[in-house]
């Protein structure tokens, strides 16, 4: 899985965690068509992290695979030294790799707590730090968070992995102060946008709907605005709802389960 085709004079190298499938995936072929060299960070889809690989190299840029547990310190800290290794440096964090098991205040444990801040908060703000250190005076990078809607339109619901994202929603803006000017932090916060948790095909149909657009957003919705964000030098300690207004919809519920609902 190491790199392959030719770099341009200068290229511009993103280390995209959860790149091998789901949204990651569409992320990382969307910067690389945007002229972005990729390391595709994976947990255990090592196949689907090959195949990603090999569609990046067809778009005729580099690429390469490797894996890490976000759970592990150490580790993401190897990961970014890794990924500097194989490509020559690192341009852009996109923090995309997400824990996401359901919990709620009645079967809420530390561990779940500690499971979801370690892959959820501490990873990015590892990876964040090391960008930083590796980024040369005179230069700018960029970290992109993927956060979540229901941020801003809270229920009850995902407890240990929504107190995780609001915890990093936090960190984009204290790390864009922090790390500023060198790095900018910018996050992205998607609506419902694939199938997830216990949905079927329809269920998630009939929730993606449930917006003022009548539509939310899709992978490919969230792919456009991290190509915009890392291109837009101007913009950081702020963060981009890409959700078709879901957030503007009140729900006592994560909207997984709102599935026999109609937008009012």
């Amino acid at each position: 899985m190491n790199s392959s085709p030719a770099q341009s004079a200068s290229p511009r190298v993103a280390l995209i965690t959860g790149a091998a499938k789901r949204i990651g995936r569409q992320i990382a072929l969307s910067m690389a068509r945007h002229g972005w060299d990729i390391v595709v960070h994976y947990g255990k889809s090592a196949q689907d992290a090959a195949s990603a690989v090999a569609e990046i190299h067809a778009l005729g840029r580099r690429a390469v695979a490797l894996p890490c547990e976000l759970s592990d310190a150490p580790a993401v800290r190897a990961l970014f030294s890794r990924a500097v290794a194989a490509m020559g440096g690192v341009h852009c964090v996109v923090n995309n790799a997400s824990l996401f098991e359901e919990d709620t205040v009645a079967d809420f444990s530390l561990h779940s707590l500690d499971r979801h801040m370690h892959a959820n908060l501490a990873a990015p703000i590892l990876l964040a730090q090391a960008l930083h250190a590796a980024t040369p005076a005179g230069q700018q990078a960029c970290v992109i968070n993927l956060l979540d809607q229901k941020l801003f339109n809270l229920n009850p619901d995902f407890l240990s992995y929504t107190l995780s994202k609001a915890a990093l929603q936090c960190a984009t803006t204290t790390l864009a102060q922090a790390l500023a000017p060198s790095v900018r932090v910018v996050g992205v916060a998607p609506g419902i946008t694939m199938v997830s948790g216990h949905q079927n095909q329809t269920d998630f149909e009939q929730a993606h709907q449930i917006t003022p657009l009548g539509r939310s957003s899709t992978p490919d919705d969230i792919a456009r605005t991290v190509c915009f964000v890392a291109d837009s030098p101007a913009i950081t300690g702020t963060t981009i709802l890409v959700d078709g207004g879901q957030h503007l919809i009140p729900m006592q519920r994560d909207i997984m389960f709102l599935a026999t609902a109609t937008a009012s």
